[in-house]
Parts: C-alpha cells; structure tokens; sequence
C-alpha cells in the first residue's frame, strides 16, 4: 500500500494572517502548524475543549453550530491578528450512517448546518477585512463525498456538495475583489475519524471492518489513505504566491479516488 505523502511544504508565509475554524486537532490542527511553522500569524476555533487546552496557537471556544459563534470567531481572529488575509474554514462532522428513510429530521439539519451553512456564516463576516486586506483567501473544506454518491451518508453527501457550489459561486463573487475561494476535497484521511466513518459503515452493512476498509482503499487508483500533512500542503500552496492566480476550484487530495462505497 502506497502511504500518503507528510513532507511539508517549503514555502515562506511571514506575517499571513490566518483563521482556521476547527483548528485545535486533527487536520485543522495540522494545518494551524504548518501555517505558524512558516511565518503565519494563526487564530484558532474549536468546539473541543480539551483539544484547545493543547493548543499552542490564540484561539476561543465555538460551536459552528451557531451563527453568532461563527461571527465571534472571525470577530476575535481579526481584533487578536489586526486584519485577515487567510480563512480556512475546516469545521465539520461525519454526521449520521443510516439508510434516508431513517436519517432524522434534526441530525440532517445539524450535519448541514455545521457542514455547509457556517462555511456561509464565516465567509461572509470575514470578507469585509479580506477586503481592507486587499485581497486574500477563503479555502473550505469539503470531500470526496462532495464529487461522489455515498451510501447510507446523504446528509454529509448533500453539505459537501453544496460546500463546492459555494465554493464556486464565492469564488466568482469575490474575484474582483482580489479575494481566491477554493475548495479542497480530502480523500481517505488517515486517523480516527476515518476509523469511525468505516466501522460506521461496516454495521451498518454487516460486514466486517478489514473487509469495508480494503473496499474504500480499493477505490484510489493508489490505494492508500492521505495525511492530514497532505490536505495541510494543499492549504500552503493555495495561500502562497504559487497559488496566487488559482481560483473557483474543487481540488482533490484523495490518491485518485474513483468512487465512494
């Protein structure tokens, strides 16, 4: 199995400001270090306490489930930064595996509310200093299940597909402005949150966990999980000045996966 790529990007982001939601563990953990480790200037949110106890980097404790919660954290990134010049908004969760006609009405709500509609809370009290910055870069975090079907997990299906329409739409909004809105789409990414989603999955099928993981590992061309180092890269080079002319795009980070199981 080809294992996925962690050698972090070599490039230079002195003085960036940087808000990344969700960025106390896991990828947005990996991406609020490897900003910093290049000169970045980065403020953080999470839901999680215990993971903002850990965190090096400035940061506030918010729930993206709530519209004034997301607002609070642009607030506090911008007032503790002076400015913004960078917003990923990387929160989201898995939401619930079931077949639709048991999905509740309230977990479907949650999963769209948390996975698509704070990406539109943030972006849109952010680009006002994206603005007085001259220009800048949103970057959202959607999924392959935002270019594929995926069984038995519609409601994250849906929200990611909707992060990469309004990607888009951003993206030709915003273009005057000097403002870059991109998506990245994570394949497999290695670690527990992954577990979870496959061992989900696997009940809910009745198969074993091996048997639904080597299934999802067949679908990359590569057939290996990427690093949360991997989708940080990603992030680095749209933020750079390699990225400085890439825009509107839904950018795969996934060892070329074909399809979702």
């Amino acid at each position: 199995m080809v294992e996925g790529a962690s050698t972090p990007l070599p490039v230079e982001l002195a003085g960036l400001r940087v808000a990344i939601s969700a960025g106390a563990g896991g990828i947005g953990r990996v991406m609020a270090d490897s900003f910093a480790a290049r000169g970045a200037r980065v403020f953080v949110c999470d839901v999680d306490a215990e993971a903002l106890a850990a965190c090096p980097h400035p940061h506030l404790r918010a729930d993206m489930a709530e519209v004034a919660e997301c607002e609070g954290f642009v607030d506090a990134a911008v007032d503790h930064l002076g400015g913004l010049d960078v917003l990923v908004n990387n929160a989201g969760i898995a939401g619930p595996t079931a077949r639709v006609e048991e999905v509740a009405p309230e977990d479907l709500e949650r999963t769209l509310r948390i996975d698509l509609a704070a990406m539109f809370h943030c972006a849109r009290r952010a680009v006002p200093a994206l603005r007085a910055a001259g220009g800048g870069a949103i970057i959202n975090l959607s999924s392959a299940a935002g270019k594929f079907g995926f069984p038995l997990r519609s409601p994250y299906a849906a929200a990611k597909w909707g992060v990469v329409g309004f990607t888009r739409s951003l993206a030709a909004e915003l273009g005057p402005d000097g403002i870059r809105v991109n998506a990245i789409l994570p394949g497999l990414v290695a670690g527990e949150r992954i577990r979870r989603v496959i061992e989900a999955k696997s009940q809910a099928l009745g198969v074993p966990f091996r048997e639904q993981e080597e299934k999802l590992l067949a679908a990359a061309s590569l057939r290996c999980y990427v690093t949360p180092h991997d989708i940080a890269n990603m992030a680095l080079y749209l933020c750079s000045p390699f990225g400085a002319t890439i825009s509107g795009q839904a950018l795969s980070v996934d060892g070329d996966l074909q399809y979702l199981g």
